[in-house]
């Protein structure tokens, strides 16, 4: 049983869907294997995590409650550019969950770090949320993230997400659901980020797959 709703985006053809999303990417600059970890989030938090990277005095504050948390692995390449990338594509993931805990898709978050098609699935995905009013609790791990820089302003990454310590939790009755691990625990995930003139890496379009074997431990 799935812990959390998929984000965004899982078909049957998500695979291809992905090859043509990163088919603009250039070659030879990909980092594999590459895990990831935002700054703020390396001891494991996620609530108002701070940027070096790409940083902009009027990036929006990110919290989370006290019981839920994103754990985002290796930030660090050794890369500058490539480390802002990770850094704002964690802080897309983390604007997404802070407006399912605000139960509101009009955070100034959601819209900061997220446009276009990735900002319309963003709010379906939140709202999904609002609708069965959901939320989650526990920690979800994101793991095993690459870059390839496409220019100076362009960006693909693609992770895996592992959601077996997160679940599901009902605002009204307050019931979790603690469901068993499946390989629906884990999640592989292909982004497009590009860069603002802010100097903001905003994602603008993402595809999952639940269940992807490359994700499986």
């Amino acid at each position: 049983m799935i812990r959390r709703p998929t984000r965004l985006l899982t078909t049957a053809v998500a695979g291809t869907t992905a090859v043509l999303l990163l088919a603009g990417c250039g070659g030879g600059d990909g980092d594999a294997k590459a895990n990831d970890k935002i700054a703020g989030a390396d001891t494991g938090t996620s609530a108002s995590p701070s940027v070096s990277a790409s940083a902009s005095g009027s990036r929006p504050e990110i919290t989370f409650p006290a019981d839920a948390k994103n754990v985002f692995e290796d930030q660090k390449t050794g890369d500058a550019l490539k480390d802002a990338v990770l850094a704002d594509s964690a802080l897309s993931v983390n604007s997404m969950d802070a407006a399912i805990f605000e139960a509101s898709t009009g955070t100034k978050a959601l819209g900061f770090y997220n446009k276009g098609k990735a900002l319309n699935k963003a709010i379906t995905y939140v709202q999904g949320y609002i609708d069965k009013n959901d939320t989650w609790i526990g920690t979800t791990r994101y793991f095993d993230r690459a870059v390839t820089l496409s220019g100076s302003s362009e960006a693909y990454v693609t992770y895996c997400s592992d959601e077996s310590k997160s679940f599901l939790k009902s605002r009204k009755t307050g019931k979790v659901e603690n469901t068993p691990t499946t390989s629906d625990s884990y999640v592989l995930y292909h982004a497009k980020l590009s860069k603002n003139s802010e100097g903001v890496w905003q994602t603008t379009d993402v595809v999952s797959n639940r269940g992807d074997k490359a994700c499986q431990p």
